[in-house]
């Protein structure tokens, strides 16, 4: 079975974050998804994106490898990790968080080799032997009953103060389930979620625009509604789309 795996790079240095995604680019089965320069942008994007894995370096200003590693085994479906490192002197503590494999820097094209196939044919194993494919319908929990409706008809989906929408051409849903619960349902299809407070059906983008503070602003066909981009999670959309 053919897999690909979803990666973000974290390392507070450029040029080893650009040597080690380059080294992964040539491999047809890695999808570098994002990338951050500390710990907490990083969180983020990894809830946000929820990558399979996520290359992490332990040196970093305000938040080290290790506690971030400590934060990501808390998730639900945590990610599998790879500490990417100067030190060696740190490979017993690292294995403590449960770490797949541990890079030294500078990195060398064998051992990043080595540790991809490593990390697939784990990814292999985890994954379901029966495969059902992507999502064809998206059971929204109402008041007053359960609806289906395909993900391929919702325009975005938002969290406001008691409800979760789901907004399609058609017609608005409100269910009381959290907007992270339909992220987890939708996950492997056309979605994105660009902020804490929306999930985007990336199919229906018709704009990007620039917003203020390195912000931006999504506009989706069949709807005059804006939804906010972090900036944190610009340089992930734009690759989503292709930009």
């Amino acid at each position: 079975m053919w897999l690909r795996m979803r990666v973000i790079v974290v390392d507070d240095e450029p040029l080893s974050r650009d040597e080690l995604k380059h080294l992964l680019s040539e491999y047809e089965q890695v999808e570098i998804v994002g990338e951050a320069d500390c710990g907490e942008s990083a969180l983020e994007k990894i809830v946000s994106l929820q990558p399979d894995v996520v290359f992490l370096d332990i040196e970093m200003a305000e938040m080290s490898g290790f506690i971030l590693a400590k934060m990501l085994k808390q998730l639900k479906q945590p990610p599998t990790i790879v500490f990417a490192t100067a030190y060696p002197n740190y490979a017993v503590e690292a294995f403590r968080y449960e770490a797949v494999d541990y890079l030294l820097k500078p990195f060398d094209d064998v051992q990043v080799g080595e540790t991809v196939a490593r990390l697939l044919r784990k990814l292999e194993k985890e994954k379901p032997t029966a495969s059902h494919g992507p999502l064809r319908k998206l059971a929204i929990e109402e008041e007053d009953g359960i609806v289906y409706v395909s993900p391929h008809d919702i325009l975005y989906c938002c969290r406001e103060i008691k409800d979760t929408i789901v907004v399609t051409k058609q017609k608005t849903y409100y269910t009381k389930a959290p907007l992270k619960e339909l992220e987890q349902k939708l996950k492997g299809t056309l979605f994105f979620r660009p902020h804490k407070s929306y999930l985007v059906n990336v199919e229906k983008v018709e704009q990007l625009t620039p917003w203020f503070n390195g912000a931006y602003q999504l506009t989706l066909t069949g709807t005059d509604v804006k939804i906010p981009v972090s900036r944190n999670y610009v340089k992930a959309l734009r690759q989503r789309l292709e930009l």
